[in-house]
């Protein structure tokens, strides 16, 4: 199997809230809903040179708490299912119904080097985060887009970081 790490990012939210929102995919929705329809992250997405009509790939995301289908163009549907949760630590996922076996890891861990402000005004330890993807690739796949695997599994984890995690 092929192993790709994005690197470590910071978080500006404790662990609990980043682990209660990316451990049920319905938290998502809202998240998902929100970038289909705005003009601000097309804008951005074309700035970046990407194109934003990718976006609307969002609206056939199909998700569950344990389970998210979204299209991959020639492959059909690629879906992803909750394998295993380990509390405030870290969210494993499996490929299903997939030409290529893989295995998604976040690993979440609480951390002093960034600072979160919880609702009441407290300060709260920030959280380190890691994904890792694991997939079985033969050669001639790996040397084609192991590349462009590396890259997203970092740009990936990049969003991530992002997202708003009321705390």
């Amino acid at each position: 199997m092929a192993k790709y790490e994005s690197k470590i990012k910071l978080v500006a939210a404790p662990v609990e809230a980043v682990y209660a929102k990316l451990s049920d995919f319905e938290n998502l929705r809202p998240i998902i809903e929100n970038a289909t329809d705005n003009d601000m992250v097309r804008q951005k997405m074309q700035e970046a040179g990407q194109d934003p009509s990718v976006l609307d790939n969002l609206r056939n995301v199909e998700l569950t708490s344990d389970r998210v289908a979204m299209p991959a163009g020639m492959l059909g549907t690629l879906s992803l299912v909750v394998v295993e949760r380990e509390q405030n630590k870290c969210i494993k996922f499996q490929t299903e119904q997939s030409p290529v076996e893989a295995n998604l890891w976040i690993q979440v861990l609480p951390t002093s080097e960034i600072n979160a402000y919880a609702t009441d005004g407290t300060i709260v330890q920030g959280t380190k985060m890691r994904l890792t993807l694991k997939a079985d690739l033969n050669p001639m796949i790996k040397m084609m887009i192991g590349n462009k695997l590396e890259d997203g599994i970092d740009k990936f984890a990049d969003m991530l970081s992002m997202i708003p995690y009321n705390i």
